[in-house]
C-alpha cells in the first residue's frame, strides 16, 4: 500500500524489486517450469511398474513446488 492507502500495483511491486531478485526469480521459476514439465511428460509415459508407489501419489506430490517434481525425478522412477 502507498501511503495514502492506495494498493500498489504488481507493476509497482515488481519494479521496487532490486535487478538481481528479479532475474533470480525469473531464471528459478523457468528452472521449476522446465522440472514440472519434464516430471508430468515422464510420469505420463513410464508404465507403472517403473514407478515406485501409486502413480496417483506422484501425480499429488508433483503440485507441490518446487520439492515435488524434484523429488519425482530423484525418487520417483525405477531404473533398470
Amino acid at each position: 500500500m502507498t501511503g495514502r492507502g492506495k494498493p500498489e500495483s504488481l507493476r509497482d511491486q515488481w519494479q521496487a524489486l532490486p535487478s538481481w531478485q528479479r532475474t533470480s526469480t525469473v531464471i528459478l521459476s523457468s528452472v521449476e517450469l522446465v522440472a514440472t514439465t519434464v516430471a508430468v511428460v515422464d510420469l505420463v509415459r513410464r508404465p507403472r511398474a517403473q514407478v515406485r508407489g501409486p502413480k496417483a501419489l506422484w501425480w499429488s506430490t508433483l503440485t507441490v513446488q518446487p520439492f515435488g517434481p524434484f523429488a519425482y525425478l530423484a525418487l520417483g522412477r525405477r531404473r533398470h
